[in-house]
């Protein structure tokens, strides 16, 4: 099973060992994970991850993780969690997104997002998807805008990255929004990030 669209090269597709060793191959590290390194992990934590089945989304179940895969090759993986806000029990989703270095630049992560939101909203629930990044991540604020998602304002000093507190700039969707997108996009010829 593939999330994926006609027109595009990426697609996204639950993990396999082959990943795996993709991604032990290329290890994230303060020089090529600027803005997501947080100190190093087990090598082999994806693989145990996959081998146990926790890798795979339950039913019912929030949480989750899907590869990224580009032109046919595992390029990175993206990921979602739940998360509450006030007393009643109706959640939103926060995603990420992590690529090898050699991927970036080369617009397959605003696609990948754009698949992600898409399927969320397709296989889940919620109402809210939202994002977050680096105030400093320049390049991950404009793939998360491509995707369709509205830049909602920061939250200063909320993460703690190289050694200081850091601002993150949140980025947001409603279902509204996407349905709203996704009938736009098919009464024009504008891109909204999404296709009917």
């Amino acid at each position: 099973m593939s999330y994926d669209t006609p027109a595009s090269t990426v697609r996204l597709r639950p993990i396999t060992l082959a990943d795996c060793d993709i991604a032990e191959a290329n290890p994230e590290t303060p020089e090529n994970e600027p803005y997501s390194f947080y100190g190093y992990t087990a090598p082999d934590r994806m693989r145990r991850t996959v081998e146990s089945g926790d890798a795979y989304q339950k039913w019912g179940d929030l949480t989750g993780r899907l590869s990224v895969e580009a032109n046919g090759e595992y390029i990175g993986h993206v990921s979602w969690h739940p998360v509450h806000y006030g007393p009643i029990p109706a959640p939103g989703l926060n995603f990420g997104i992590g690529l090898i270095s050699a991927a970036r630049g080369k617009g397959y992560g605003s696609e990948a997002q754009r698949l992600l939101v898409a399927y969320l909203f397709a296989n889940t629930t919620v109402n809210r998807l939202e994002a977050s990044t680096d105030v400093e991540n320049i390049a991950e604020q404009r793939s998360l805008e491509k995707a369709g998602l509205l830049r909602e304002g920061i939250t200063r000093g909320c993460h703690f990255r190289a050694g200081e507190y850091r601002d993150m700039a949140v980025y947001g969707i409603t279902r509204a929004d996407f349905e709203q997108a996704l009938a736009d996009a098919s009464t024009t010829k504008v891109r909204t990030g999404f296709t009917a």
